[in-house]
């Protein structure tokens, strides 16, 4: 189905209008989302998204409807999956959780950019080259044994090769100054830790375009769906990284799912470029009779594995110990952090939540505590932060 011009420009302008919106009422004041603030909105932008799909449903036909909603399911799978390494680039660049909005907006807008780029050419190149197919499928078959390795987010990912360069032969401080990207030390104009993160995350974006683009042309060839499914996958990320911050540990499960989603769309496109071949060395250049996988089994196959995935992750012991002791050493390193906020509130919430998950650590089988990485560098950060709470009340009587 061909969009007529004027459906894109509109869309166009209301992801813009969103964006906007997102920049003007909330983030240009720095502060900390409540959790009831991240749900509104995170449940508003799923909302959006999910309201959009019906009208395409509806004025697109059943074909057009299923495909954007198997490419919407997907494309917020993976974005989910993003915001572990967003997590670990803001650790490693010490952000203030008051300014992390803006880096996180920062990101969405870049991915949406840097996606868009990669939409046309992904489109170009199919309408061009069939064989594109089967490299899609290859690419997405590569992505999924590699999310089964293990460690896969390290803690050099805010060390790529674009920030190396910068510290290098451009002038920088580690100091934050504010949310601004540039700032005046020793009388010498430099860049703040603000910009590189921002240019850590926008070059981690571009890496996930290159393995989201192709699984979503996988289920489908429309450009407009493929750009709709994506930038709506993206519109509410922001809010739902701080929903999701100390939760995202618990899924446990989640590449897991993610590899056997991409295997399936890889394995589909494969299939499809096995019945669209013209490569001369593949059947004498004919196309090969194959089983072609529907849209709605698409669905189907990515809605199951996401429950199976997720409801696994919640009900593991695991994965129930290892959240905990996860989010006991964020909280201990944030409240030992001087930089980390400078709301005194927000730092006693902190407290707290580190109160609060000792204590379902203690509930839980022993076995399942000593199995925590760094367990014994934990114990003592956590103990440490202890002993800071206590210096601060003690002074504050």
């Amino acid at each position: 189905m061909t969009v007529p011009l004027w459906i894109w420009l509109s869309t166009i302008v209301a992801i813009l209008g969103l964006l906007a919106f997102d920049y003007f009422f909330h983030i240009r004041k720095a502060h900390v989302p409540t959790l009831k603030e991240a749900t509104f909105w995170s449940a508003l932008y799923v909302g959006i998204a999910l309201a959009f799909g019906v009208l395409v449903l509806i004025f697109g036909g059943g074909q057009m409807g299923g495909e954007y909603f198997a490419g919407y399911i997907t494309e917020k799978a993976l974005s989910v999956d993003n915001l572990f390494v967003f997590l670990v680039i803001m650790a490693s660049f010490r952000v203030p959780r008051e300014d992390q909005q803006k880096v996180l907006l920062f990101g969405i807008v870049f991915a949406l950019i840097a996606r868009t780029v990669f939409i046309f050419i992904g489109a170009a190149l199919i309408n061009t080259y069939a064989w594109v197919f089967y490299l899609f499928g290859l690419i997405l078959l590569l992505t999924a044994g590699n999310l089964l390795k293990p460690e896969k987010h390290g803690d050099d990912e805010a060390n790529n090769f674009i920030i190396r360069l910068a510290k290098r032969f451009l002038p920088t401080t580690d100091h934050y100054d504010g949310d601004k990207l540039f700032t005046v030390e020793n009388g010498k104009r430099v860049l703040t830790p603000m910009l590189l993160v921002m240019v850590a995350i926008g070059g981690t974006d571009i890496l996930f375009a290159l393995d989201s683009i192709p699984a979503i042309y996988g289920l489908t060839q429309n450009v407009y769906i493929v750009f709709t499914a994506t930038a709506f996958s993206l519109m509410g990320l922001r809010q739902l990284y701080f929903l999701l911050d100390g939760l995202l540990d618990r899924l446990i499960y989640l590449s897991y799912g993610l590899a056997t989603i991409l295997g399936f769309i890889g394995i589909k496109l494969i299939l499809h470029a096995l019945h669209e071949n013209n490569l001369p060395f593949i059947n004498n250049g004919e196309p090969v009779e194959v089983v072609e996988i529907t849209t709605g089994l698409s669905l189907a196959v990515i809605i199951g594995v996401l429950i199976v995935t997720v409801i696994a992750s919640l009900v593991s012991k695991a994965g129930k110990a290892q959240t905990a002791i996860n989010n006991a050493r964020r909280h201990a390193e944030a409240y030992l952090d001087l930089g980390y906020t400078a709301d005194l509130g927000e730092r006693e919430r902190i407290y707290t939540q580190l109160v609060e998950e000792e204590r379902n650590i203690l509930t839980m089988e022993q076995k399942y505590r000593d199995k925590a990485k760094d367990i014994d560098a934990i114990r003592d950060k956590v103990a440490l932060a202890h002993a800071r709470h206590e210096e601060i009340t003690a002074g504050q009587a």
